[in-house]
């Protein structure tokens, strides 16, 4: 299960690709990306989105 960001949500503030501890999360056309291959399922950007537009899925 690794973090989904919804796009339409998403404001591109960059706050979550800091706060993943194996930078699993880049940005693409001001949008947070996860790749699912290195995320550790470990929530972190979840509670740092000031947006809410990441969830564990």
């Amino acid at each position: 299960m690794a973090a989904v960001v919804d796009k339409d949500t998403c404001s591109g503030c960059e706050a979550c690709v800091g706060s993943c501890p194996v930078e699993a999360i880049s940005m693409q056309d001001n949008i947070a990306v996860v790749n699912a291959d290195e995320c550790i399922d470990c929530g972190a950007c979840v509670s740092e989105c000031p947006v809410e537009a990441i969830s564990m899925a």
